[in-house]
């Protein structure tokens, strides 16, 4: 073992990388293992579920896997139609990937769907199905974090347990912005950058009324401007 991991850290460190610059969204297998990189220009959403401690030590964990299953379904299936790629799951929190023409109010409006099937679908779905919760007191909620940036995808592990890690400032913002909690908690976290690109319609409702509230967050240690809703964007 000793002389496996000694060679294999030899090898992980002693090349080159070949990147590539890319426009879409890499699987696995599009990335050579030893040396392959891509470079993109992307957006990345985490959708995190709040209050996961509470679900795993007061409820059956088949009751808690019913929930974390149901929200994170339905993160996927929106990420997926505004054309998000899924390319990470951390128990009870989701990583989509945005690229190409509109990606940050593709992004922004998928968060915001997002929270509207949360409180409109999932929620009453699970209440419905399972009234545990609501006698323990347990409701489902979320916080969503979308920045965009260039960032570098390259694969992690060992042969046939291997997965792509996304490296720089854009997946990272995106996850701290995701584990932020106030009171009273808004749902949707964005980076200024991302704010500033997105579709004016993504902004301010149909009736002319701010979405979004500036506010100045501890991310990465850094005081950062970003912008902060509790709107959600209706599903019909």
């Amino acid at each position: 073992m000793k002389d496996q991991i000694n060679q294999a850290l030899s090898d992980l460190v002693g090349y080159d990388w070949q990147v590539t610059q890319g426009t879409v969204v890499p699987k696995t297998e599009n990335i050579v293992l030893k040396n392959g990189a891509r470079e993109l220009d992307a957006v990345y959403l985490y959708a995190d579920m709040m209050g996961s401690t509470k679900l795993v030590t007061e409820f059956p964990p088949g009751t808690a896997a019913k929930v974390m299953r149901a929200f994170l379904a339905t993160a996927c299936r929106i990420i997926r139609s505004h054309d998000g790629h899924i390319r990470s799951f951390d128990g009870d929190r989701v990583m989509g990937i945005f690229v190409g023409e509109n990606k940050n109010s593709r992004a922004v409006q998928a968060a915001m769907e997002i929270k509207y099937a949360t409180d409109n679908f999932v929620r009453p779905a699970l209440e419905r199905k399972l009234p545990s919760l609501v006698t323990k007191g347990f409701a489902l909620s979320h916080v969503c974090g979308v920045a965009s940036g260039k960032v570098f995808i390259a694969r992690a592990g060992i042969r046939n347990h291997n997965d792509l890690i996304s490296v720089g400032q854009a997946a990272n913002i995106a996850a701290k912005l995701s584990d932020i909690r106030e009171t009273p908690q808004k749902r949707t976290y964005i980076t200024k950058a991302v704010f500033d690109t997105m579709a004016d319609n993504r902004k301010v409702s149909s009736d002319g009324r701010p979405m979004w509230e500036e506010s100045v967050q501890t991310v990465n240690g850094t005081r950062a401007t970003v912008y902060r809703s509790g709107w959600g964007w209706v599903i019909s």
